[in-house]
């Protein structure tokens, strides 16, 4: 038995296209459209998983309805010489009137009642004229806009909301300027309480230095008074003893 054709129209069909730069998450749409008269359950898979996010990744799409699932690209290091290896794959099945269990419906499919669709990814970067023409569109659409109008652009008012702004800046600045001030005084006050505090510690140092040395004098001084009292009092002993 052959396997069936895929019941639902993919936008694009083949090709899931990935512009950089891809210093960032890079997202591309995919449009899933039922154009049957049936419900149709849907999943999407891929070979690197931990390279995309996809929402929603699986659901279901009633008759008519189309379902847009965002594939997003996480951010990594391209090289232009490696080609990309990695690929999508959209399967699909018919959903029972009375289908109300998603995962229920997939458990019991048998192989020959899915569908499925392959895409691949491709990575490109944006060209120079591509840059060129963003850049030129982005400064032509003020432009376009005031010829169609058939109306100058409003200079004034955004000349009076820059020099709103400007005055804005300049207060800020002002008030910086006044902080920075303050704050080099206040650091002026601790050096200078700082050198206070170590020649009062100094001139501390130097007084019990002195008055160390002047108990040490006094006391080297009292020492020979002590001993000419001592042999003063040996000498009138012998002597007394004399005369007796």
């Amino acid at each position: 038995m052959s396997k069936l054709e895929q019941v639902l129209d993919l936008e694009p069909p083949y090709d899931l296209k990935f512009k950089g730069p891809f210093t960032e998450v890079v997202t591309t749409n995919l449009k899933l459209k039922n154009p049957s008269d049936r419900k149709v359950c849907f999943k999407v898979k891929t070979t690197a998983p931990r390279r995309y996010c996809v929402r929603p990744n699986s659901g279901m799409i009633e008759s008519g309805a189309t379902v847009t699932v965002s594939v997003m690209l996480q951010p990594f290091e391209y090289d232009p010489n490696e080609k990309s290896k990695h690929k999508f794959m959209v399967q699909t099945i018919f959903a029972p009137s009375n289908a109300t269990d998603m995962d229920a419906v997939w458990k019991d499919a048998k192989p020959d009642d899915l569908m499925d669709s392959k895409l691949r990814c491709v990575f490109e970067l944006p060209s120079e004229n591509d840059q060129m023409n963003d850049v030129d569109a982005t400064k032509a659409a003020p432009v376009l806009n005031s010829k169609a109008d058939g109306t100058s652009a409003p200079r004034p008012s955004s000349a009076s909301v820059d020099d709103s702004e400007m005055k804005k800046l300049m207060a800020e600045c002002k008030r910086l300027q006044y902080d920075v001030g303050k704050l080099s005084d206040e650091n002026r006050q601790l050096k200078d309480e700082g050198l206070r505090m170590r020649k009062s510690h100094r001139s501390d140092d130097m007084v019990t230095g002195s008055g160390a040395m002047m108990s040490k004098q006094h006391s080297s001084s009292s020492l020979p008074s002590l001993m000419v009292v001592i042999a003063a009092i040996f000498i009138g002993f012998f002597l007394g003893k004399f005369v007796l």
